[in-house]
């Protein structure tokens, strides 16, 4: 900026010393008069000089140091801007290297072992605890190990007969269900020691399968599995489907590989599993809610009409030979093995959950007049209030063509998928 006129703060440039003679020259004394030598003031330090020059000189000198020092200030602005969005993005990446081995752990894909090795843990843990003696440890470790072989669940974690309990249940109590549809004979299975946390989609599969295989209409698709796989092997058998060409996206995503990992797996799995068997099943996706505070009446809609359809005749206690449905929500599955219609024309499904163990499913067994019993079953329309739910329904067999036509078409809409 231009020197400043040290008496009106004008502008004055070059100028300065014309200017203050002109404007001013009468606060400085005439020359030869004999006045006082004449004076002038800095206006940024009000150092005094006795020359216009020299007070130009000087006044450049402030400026100089000035725009130097703005100069370090913005260098040094710069240089903390660098410092604080490198320690910013640092501290994402970090956040987000910890959000993914989250998500690692929490699906079972962090490389920290499956079945075999959390079984094995837990037990020494129950040791350590005192509540299980080393006997039994080596006695079950023994089991498991053979189990593993073989490739079949060792039925520790089974019960059977909750079907037949509810069908004499209904039919001799429950006066305030007008009707009611039941799946052909279910097994309940829940998590074990192995599988805790993380295998509830395989045990809903193993319900799932303890029904078709009591159904002679599906032998033919079932030969070679006659008995309820373990776990693990259910894993291989997922992978043989991705062999075989099902469902390429959503094999990528487990890298394709599930034996010895503690990865979850949902509907989609449990449909390339079925589809591969040659059983005839279709995902539906109720991707919002239906109804009033985020329910899916049309959810109890559709497995309503599932039961019925076929089945309208006027008994109340309708034991169908339908197959339990497969029931999928963000974090957890459960497993529908029935339906009831209350006298006021409400709809309450029968879910057997895999977080519910063996001791209290067998209360079932011994239900009490009342009912009380069948709480740990009954969900009502505002029971289920996730944001989004799938299902997973059998309805029969396909033949080799058809069979080879899903798997080409799981493979169509993959291509589709990627970009």
């Amino acid at each position: 900026a231009p020197p400043e006129c040290p008496f009106c703060g004008e502008a004055a440039g070059r100028e300065l010393e014309e200017h203050v003679r002109a404007r001013h020259g009468h606060l400085l004394g005439a020359p030869g008069t004999g006045d006082d030598e004449q004076l002038y003031e800095c206006p940024m330090c009000s150092l005094t000089c006795t020359d216009i020059q020299i007070l130009e000189e000087h006044v450049d000198l402030h400026l100089e140091e000035h725009n130097f020092s703005e100069g370090i200030d913005l260098e040094l602005a710069q240089q903390l801007q660098t410092e604080e969005d490198e320690r910013q993005r640092s501290e994402e990446e970090k956040r987000e290297r910890e959000e993914f081995k989250k998500l690692q752990r929490q699906y079972g894909l962090d490389n920290s072992g499956g079945f075999k090795q959390q079984f094995l843990k837990n037990m020494e843990r129950e040791v350590d605890r005192g509540r299980m003696q080393p006997f039994e440890y080596h006695k079950r470790k023994a089991d498991i190990m053979e189990s593993l072989a073989s490739g079949v669940d060792d039925g520790k974690t089974k019960t059977s007969g909750v079907i037949e309990a509810l069908c004499k249940y209904y039919q001799n109590e429950s006066k305030d269900v007008r009707r009611v549809w039941l799946s052909a004979g279910v097994d309940h299975f829940h998590s074990s020691l192995g599988d805790r946390g993380w295998g509830c989609g395989y045990r809903n599969f193993q319900m799932l399968l303890s029904s078709l295989l009591q159904n002679s209409f599906y032998n033919d698709c079932l030969r070679d599995t006659t008995l309820i796989p373990s776990i693990p092997k259910i894993q291989s058998m997922i992978e043989d489907a991705w062999r075989e060409g099902f469902d390429p996206h959503g094999a990528s995503h487990f890298n394709n590989r599930l034996h010895g990992s503690k990865a979850w797996i949902g509907a989609c799995e449990i449909y390339s599993l079925l589809t591969s068997l040659r059983i005839k099943c279709q995902i539906i996706d109720f991707h919002k809610p239906t109804g009033p505070m985020g329910t899916h009446p049309r959810l109890f809609e559709w497995i309503l009409h599932y039961y019925s359809k076929d089945n309208e005749g006027g008994a109340k206690v309708v034991c169908t030979s339908k197959p339990p449905i497969y029931l999928q929500h963000q974090g957890h599955s459960r497993t529908v093995v029935g339906i009831e219609e209350k006298n006021n024309r409400s709809l309450c499904l029968l879910l057997f959950d895999p977080g519910c163990s063996s001791q209290q499913m067998q209360k079932l067994l011994k239900q009490n007049s009342d009912g009380t019993g069948l709480r740990l079953l009954r969900k009502f329309v505002g029971s289920l209030k996730e944001k989004q739910y799938q299902i997973v329904a059998v309805d029969g067999v396909l033949s080799l063509e058809e069979k080879a036509a899903r798997c080409l078409a799981s493979q169509v809409l993959t291509a589709e998928k990627i970009p």
